[in-house]
């Protein structure tokens, strides 16, 4: 029984494997059922064991949280879960290791983590509680089967892709492409955001972005005030629709299921924006235009003519090696290669 896999945190704690051990790790959140989301399950493979731990039960998670400072860890498609790390528990693992990275530099088209288990060990995986709402209590036999699952062969992957790594002689590629994800994460948490400039935004005015921020934060208010995800509320198809219609004066269209107070709070949102000085309005981003002369076409096709033999040879997907984007940021001399290249793209294109 899945069940029987919970263990309280100091238990955890006293079977973990200390040192150089291998640990997985995966993380469960509730992004699509709650505003303020949630670490809602944390499952834990060491050896041949499965272990899960609620983060919602009444025990402190400080002392995993100190360990996993320390571990050798192992996660599949860590991108998201180290975003929950760093906004819960204000930390990611230092020595976080990625299996979907590994199977990427080792050119798997299907590097989803089932993809992988089905691969390398002929195991197919339910996805059916992929989208479930972790967050209710208690979970159904079914959801902690597939939890389980989500680790249960994550270290016999990790063994298998790091050897085949270590074959080819890109382990140190994929170490430094782990560090490089995790910094990639840290910065953009550290990042002030303007979060209301949506997809779609970039089309509109400032007159029809002054519209964009008001409904966007009258909607976050709502969702933040129901404790539900904001496209619960509306999504941001509707959110742009709005803006855009009345900067060009027309009425919007309101969901027919829109509560009666909701709607009032959002006619007073609007009416606030009409009233704002164009003086502050927000503004469109200034885009740097690039014009591409012949010199410029000329040299970007022969670094993506030589990006592309390169992973050809490796048998790797070229956006792997470098994308068109940096290759053309690179060429325009917006960017030093070494700002935003590794170091073994670098040795690969010889930049």
């Amino acid at each position: 029984m899945a069940v029987d896999h919970y263990i309280s945190v100091d238990e955890l704690i006293g079977a973990l494997p200390s040192g150089d051990g291998r640990v997985g790790l995966d993380l469960e959140a509730d992004s699509l059922y709650r505003y303020a989301e949630r670490i809602c399950l944390v499952q834990v493979c060491y050896g041949k064991e499965v272990k899960l731990i609620d983060p919602l039960a009444e025990e402190s998670l400080d002392p995993l949280v100190d360990w996993l400072g320390s571990a050798r860890i192992w996660m599949h498609g860590a991108d998201y879960d180290m975003t929950l790390m760093l906004g819960e528990w204000k930390m990611v693992p230092p020595m976080l290791y990625d299996t979907q990275i590994a199977a990427q530099l080792l050119g798997h088209q299907r590097f989803g983590y089932a993809s992988l288990v089905e691969q390398y060990f002929g195991v197919e995986l339910s996805k059916s509680s992929q989208k479930a709402d972790w967050g209710k209590r208690p979970l159904s036999s079914k959801m902690l089967e597939y939890a389980c699952n989500d680790v249960r062969y994550l270290l016999p992957l990790a063994h298998e892709v790091e050897a085949k790594l270590k074959e080819l002689g890109r382990y140190e590629w994929f170490l430094e492409s782990c560090e490089a994800a995790q910094t990639r994460v840290k910065k953009r948490e550290g990042e002030e955001k303007e979060a209301w400039r949506i997809s779609g935004s970039g089309r509109l005015q400032p007159t029809g972005l002054r519209f964009l921020r008001a409904v966007w934060n009258w909607r976050d208010g709502e969702a933040a005030a129901w404790n539900r995800p904001s496209f619960m509320v509306a999504t941001n198809k509707q959110l742009i629709a709005w803006a855009t219609d009345l900067a060009e004066g027309r009425e919007i269209n309101l969901p027919p299921k829109l509560r009666p107070d909701r709607s009032q709070r959002l006619g007073a949102a609007i009416k606030e924006a009409e009233g704002i000085p164009e003086s502050e309005w927000p503004v469109r981003p200034k885009r740097v235009r690039q014009r591409y002369d012949e010199t410029f076409e000329k040299r970007l096709k022969e670094l993506m003519e030589n990006r592309n033999q390169i992973a050809e040879n490796l048998g790797i997907d070229p956006s792997i090696v470098a994308s068109r984007g940096v290759l053309e940021q690179i060429i325009a001399g917006r960017v030093d290669p070494a700002d935003i290249l590794l170091k073994w793209q670098l040795s690969l294109l010889e930049l």
